[in-house]
């Protein structure tokens, strides 16, 4: 859990700046987690689909055709993982038994404009396809947020309705997303670490946290829930002289790469018994055992536009026989929801501005 006290060398905010930044919100968790989808009707007379909560996003953030309805900005790595074998006895995957993995990612910015400035939000993401040996494939999306806002499909709707332009004034309402906080104190976690999250500016420095659970199945059945993230095993901190203009994390990132391979360590948690794995809003104790799965070894970046991971979805109950998701409802949600998406941007790659060089 995040300390909500703010540093000692920083001024709380004001009541306006905090009114403010609550607002902002609702720009970075639209992109954060993507789409999702509620399709048991209980919100009738106005049923929600995968579809329609695409089109909520597209209303909120404008459409931008060939690109991403969240996480729209952002570039492609390629690389591998080296496992360590410690995952091994909890999963029959062959990510965690074989010495070498390849890997497709992509970094992102959470907005659903591909030209917002990187500064904007202070949220990062990470997605990574694993392809293994058998063809089989670990599709995973991260944030470097500790926490999902809410742990429901509805609350993350109402939350889209919050931050929708009021016709008359084509402008969201400012009061709407502080009432919507205010009616949801499971979102508590999330404020308190928003208050203080500063923008990056290097993908390379950042945690990244899966935030949902899944479970590891090893070959006798036996189911074990977890939680994932990657952790930077450079310290280097991001370079000391402020970024300058719109799209520096790219610039950095491929300026790091070209003096070499960017590490990672894949850190899986264990649930004990009773712990939440069907809400992503709460966190898990931080005396929980954590195994360290390998190190991810990303080595050179491509344009999004024309490189590798442009046309993957990254699904993330795309998973292979060892891993399986747990009975979180935004699994499920953002997997339809994602399969609308894909089948929109890749109907429009003709749509796409002028090609890229791909990076080296």
């Amino acid at each position: 859990m995040v300390d909500p006290s703010p540093s000692s060398s920083r001024p709380p905010l004001s009541a306006a700046a905090l009114t403010l930044r609550l607002s902002g919100i609702a720009v970075i968790v639209a992109a954060l987690a993507g789409a999702f989808a509620y399709v048991n009707g209980s919100l009738d007379p106005e049923r929600l689909t995968p579809q329609a909560l695409v089109n909520v996003l597209e209303k909120n953030n404008g459409v931008h055709p060939g690109f991403r309805r969240n996480h729209s900005k952002g570039v492609c790595v390629a690389g591998y993982f080296q496992s360590t074998g410690e995952a091994s006895a909890y999963s029959s995957a062959q990510v965690f038994s074989l010495p070498q993995t390849p890997v497709v990612g992509r970094f992102a910015l959470p907005s659903g404009n591909p030209y917002a400035p990187d500064g904007s939000v202070p949220i990062r993401s990470l997605a990574l396809r694993f392809t293994q040996a058998n063809g089989q494939q670990w599709r995973t999306g991260m944030n470097s947020m500790p926490v999902f806002p809410v742990g429901t499909v509805e609350a993350f709707y109402q939350f889209q309705q919050a931050q929708s332009p009021d016709p008359a004034t084509g402008k969201p309402n400012p009061t709407a997303v502080p009432a919507f906080f205010a009616a949801h104190p499971e979102a508590v976690p999330f404020l308190q670490w928003i208050k203080t999250a500063k923008p990056s500016a290097s993908y390379a420095t950042e945690t990244y946290n899966g935030i949902n659970a899944f479970y590891l199945v090893n070959p006798a059945g036996q189911r074990q829930a977890v939680r994932w993230g990657v952790v930077p095993l450079s310290q280097d901190a991001a370079d000391a002289t402020p970024p300058q203009g719109t799209d520096f994390l790219e610039q950095d990132l491929v300026k790091r790469l070209a003096a070499g391979p960017l590490r990672w360590q894949l850190n899986i948690t264990l649930a004990n018994p009773g712990d939440p794995v069907n809400d992503a809003s709460k966190a898990w104790p931080a005396d929980r055992k954590v195994l360290n799965a390998g190190t991810l070894v990303l080595e050179r970046t491509q344009a999004q536009d024309n490189g590798e991971c442009r046309d993957i979805n990254y699904d993330p109950l795309i998973l292979p026989q060892g891993i399986e998701g747990s009975d979180d409802p935004l699994l499920v949600a953002r997997s339809a929801a994602y399969a609308s998406s894909y089948l929109r941007r890749t109907s429009e790659v003709n749509q796409l501005p002028a090609k890229q060089e791909s990076r080296p």
